[in-house]
């Protein structure tokens, strides 16, 4: 048991890029304009770098959006990480998972333990959301992310896209990404609907404590009548949460009464063990914020548009899914990294005309082919973690004693196998073919 005097520490990072202005009258052209600095916009933006292609990042927000505490990163993130080059600097920070533990919520027995193979590149870790968005963050050039950016239209303005910000100021681009999560304006603009509701809700939480914890270094799974919990170490001092339920009328007043999300959620836990209960319990109450989980249907991206001439969309923009698999978060570096390797090849390729209108037009087809190969890297894997994601969260929540029988006795050894099937994927070198 955790000792019952310790509370959490908040720590607050901030960053000061140097400031770009756009002034109104200003006619301001940029080769590649990313909408939102989270993990997909800041890998894509970072790969760009890498490439030596300058991009500009617009983020709505005055700061890094640090939303979800912390993510699971398997060897597919972390190939993605390595090709861009951050990828040590994060692993001296997070510890290594050796397995994944499952207890029931019902009786308080453990129902598998499945370790994982010897570790591939950086294995399986669990890490900080916000260190991660600082690593990116800090390997860009000054003045790349410009905060406080909020995207309200998109037009077309001969081969460029003309992108009109809230404050007034416009910005014209040969290259336009959306990489502004679940509520998108690229995605829109692209004719995308809003995200589907699962019908699930999500809690998340990160405990900082003094002294050293006592889990494990693995994955610990909790599963009840239509909840499901987990706690994952992020290093020696710092344990991540989430739990995930099916909710009634209540959420819209749990929005406003963080304490009573606490109590419901502490009354849901059943027989998980005291431990697990006591870092829930310790959690700061701050943290308690109902998040709907949200998924795009894969229909709409069989049918839909990634990409349209000079624009597409990357990480939640594009695939918004729930967190059952754990890989939300190495599909957007996955994305970054594929996109940047793909928008390099066009812009970097020097078009026959050398100067004029032609010489426009050929970079302009060759800028639109690279993002058709993009989309079509991205589009049937997106469409696959999709699916399993919201077929894996189904099953895991479902109620009954067959649904029971299946999730304890059948589903938790199934699914570390399809955990580590998903983290073999391989987004390649950043390396661009000219």
């Amino acid at each position: 048991m955790l000792p019952s005097s310790i509370f959490p520490t908040t720590v607050v990072f901030s960053f000061a890029f140097a400031p770009i202005e756009l002034e109104e009258d200003m006619e301001n052209v940029v080769d590649v304009l990313i909408v939102g600095a989270g993990i997909s916009g800041l890998t894509t933006a970072l790969g760009l770098h890498r490439l030596g292609i300058r991009s500009l990042v617009l983020e709505s927000s005055d700061d890094l959006r640090v939303t979800g505490y912390a993510l699971s990163l398997w060897t597919n993130g972390w190939k993605a990480l390595d090709a861009v080059g951050i990828g040590d600097s994060l692993r001296q920070n997070h510890d290594q998972l050796d397995g994944i533990i499952t207890t029931s919520m019902i009786s308080g027995d453990k129902t598998s333990e499945l370790l994982f193979p010897a570790p591939e590149e950086g294995g399986v870790r669990c890490v900080r959301r916000k260190f991660l968005l600082e690593c990116l963050a800090k390997a860009l050039p000054s003045g790349t992310i410009k905060f406080s950016s909020k995207v309200v239209a998109i037009e077309e303005s001969g081969l460029l896209k003309l992108v009109h910000l809230v404050d007034g100021t416009s910005i014209k681009t040969k290259v336009l990404i959306g990489c502004d999560g679940v509520k998108s304006v690229v995605a829109k603009w692209l004719g995308f609907k809003a995200p589907a509701f699962t019908g699930r809700c999500a809690v998340r939480g990160c405990l900082q404590l003094d002294s050293n914890h006592y889990f494990e270094r693995k994955m610990s799974q909790y599963a009840g009548e239509g909840v499901r919990a987990g706690i994952i170490p992020c290093d020696d001092k710092t344990l991540y949460w989430f739990f995930t339920w099916t909710p009634s009328a209540e959420v819209k007043e749990m929005k406003r009464n963080p304490v009573k999300l606490k109590q419901l959620v502490l009354s849901m836990l059943g027989e998980i063990p005291e431990a697990a209960r006591v870092v829930i319990e310790e959690t700061d109450v701050s943290c308690f914020q109902p998040a709907a989980l949200q998924y795009r249907s894969p229909w709409e991206l069989m049918l839909g548009n990634i990409v349209k001439g000079n624009v597409c969309v990357a990480g939640d923009a594009l695939h918004p899914m729930t967190p059952d698999l754990g890989q939300g978060g190495c599909a957007a570096l996955e994305d970054g990294v594929i996109l940047a390797r793909c928008v390099a090849e066009a812009l970097l390729k020097k078009p026959s005309s050398q100067v004029g209108e032609k010489a426009e037009r050929e970079q302009q087809k060759q800028v639109e082919m690279g993002l058709k190969k993009y989309a079509a890297e991205r589009k049937w894997r997106s469409i696959e973690l999709i699916s399993t994601a919201y077929m894996v969260g189904r099953m895991q929540q479902s109620s009954g004693v067959f649904a029971k029988f299946i999730r304890d006795k059948i589903l938790s050894k199934f699914l570390v196998g399809l955990l580590l099937r998903n983290a073999k994927f391989d987004c390649g070198k950043l390396t661009p073919s000219l």
